[in-house]
């Protein structure tokens, strides 16, 4: 089992409440890391150190070239531990083997592609609207200051990246909170930006829960703009908490996609596309196809087909490479997706295939939910509304492109309960 500190200045440190808490395997719910539990003390400093170094440290004054090189930096770091750190993501979010290796590697090239970034030069010249004369007009971009990145728990390290290395490139400090049911590859992160040498505070990394530390992070006025991914519920919530000192916001909410087939498709292709967009990665991402619109000339014969290669879908242990789904992140989340099929039900939808919680032994230590379909199911139902952030598919018949432009049954704001996207309540701010 690992341990991990917060890093805060440079330092790896214990939260002020000395605190802790256990990052869960989902497949076999082992304790995978005990991790220090930040809270609104920590936040504060983590904040405090983020200003002074904006404000006060060589970040802000470093050539681009020279930001380059240390994100470059990290980058080649995490190639260096690709291995180690695929496994920690699968032990961690309950990723398969496959996901994993290719979130890793994204990971590494995303980062590097921020290196190029922050070696370029990015004041644009524009045209002038004013009156004719000798003018020079230009665009010229800034860092913002210090930025409060939040992330969910689907795409741990991914997301890291992803918001670490824009903010990095163009001068920024950074407070990264990861989700607490997912820190471990964010905190191995940590590691590698201490190794290569950043200045303190210019990237602080604690993983707490929402409410306090998320909170108190959105709402500080040492924070200059946050950005968040995770539930629209709780992207309210920020975006109300950040007003107050106008920070500026970037929220990546939830969202319910929708995958359209028209009758002339390749149905081959489309029914792996069906299947590929609903239980990649166990149906846990944003822009998951969670509803698939199949017109009445192909309907049944599309359905078979999908319903006949989900039956076929492995689920198992996410390290052995020939599994294909993994479990869910938590018991709650799985319990909220069978809530969802519960519901379903009762509205008169039809289970095609899947439904139930797999009674394998080997199995049953994981949060798993089996691979499910409905059909007959009708645009203002429960499943076809709300962001279900499982592996649960929802078929909707439809005559005419035209007869599909029904008026979306408007739910919002969320029932309380059932807010979508990775965060799964008001404590994932």
């Amino acid at each position: 089992m690992r341990e991990y500190l917060l890093y805060i200045n440079g330092e790896f440190v214990q939260s002020a409440s000395k605190r802790t808490f256990e990052s869960i395997n989902p497949f076999d719910r082992q304790v995978v890391a005990r991790v220090a539990l930040a809270g609104e003390e920590d936040a504060r400093r983590a904040a405090a150190s983020a200003r002074k170094a904006f404000d006060e440290g060589p970040w802000r004054s470093f050539s681009g070239e020279q930001r380059s090189a240390l994100i470059k930096a990290v980058a080649d770091k995490i190639n260096e531990r690709k291995n180690d750190l695929e496994m920690l993501e699968v032990e961690d979010s309950g990723s398969t083997i496959r996901k994993a290796k290719e979130d890793i590697y994204l990971s590494a090239r995303a980062m590097a592609y921020f290196s190029k970034l922050a070696a370029t030069n990015l004041t644009e010249p524009i045209e002038g609207l004013s009156k004719p004369g000798f003018s020079q007009n230009f665009i010229l971009r800034e860092p913002a200051g210090v930025v409060a990145a939040i992330t969910p728990w689907n795409f741990p390290l991914k997301m890291a990246v992803w918001k670490l290395g824009p903010a990095l490139a163009a001068g920024n400090s950074v407070v990264l909170k990861p989700s607490e049911l997912s820190p471990v590859t964010a905190m191995e992160l940590a590691a590698i930006i201490h190794e290569v040498g950043f200045p303190p505070g210019v990237v602080n990394i604690i993983p707490g829960l929402g409410v306090p530390c998320g909170e108190e992070l959105v709402k500080s006025p040492m924070v200059d703009k946050v950005s968040f991914t995770g539930s629209t519920a709780v992207g309210r919530r920020v975006m109300a908490l950040a007003a107050s000192t106008l920070k500026k916001c970037t929220l990546e909410c939830g969202g319910k996609s929708a995958n359209i087939v028209l009758d002339d498709a390749d149905m081959e292709l489309a029914v792996d596309g069906a299947l590929y967009a609903i239980f990649y990665h166990q149906g846990q991402c944003c822009e998951a196809g969670t509803r698939l619109f199949l017109p009445e000339k192909i309907h049944d014969e599309f359905l078979g087909k999908v319903a006949e290669k989900t039956r076929k879908i492995r689920l198992g242990d996410p390290k052995d490479p020939k599994t294909d789904m993994g479990p869910l992140i938590s018991e709650q989340q799985r319990d909220r997706v069978m809530g969802y099929v519960a519901s379903g039900l009762k509205e008169g939808a039809a289970v095609v295939t899947g439904g139930k919680v797999p009674e394998a032994p080997e199995l049953k230590r994981g949060f798993f939910v089996e691979p499910t379909i409905f059909s007959g199911v009708g645009n203002s139902m429960k499943i076809a509304q709300e962001e279900i952030f499982g592996p649960v598919l929802s078929v909707i018949r439809y005559k005419t492109v035209e007869s599909g432009r029904a008026t979306r049954k408007k739910r919002w704001p969320w029932p309380a309960g059932s807010e979508p996207g990775p965060s799964g309540s008001t404590s994932g701010t």
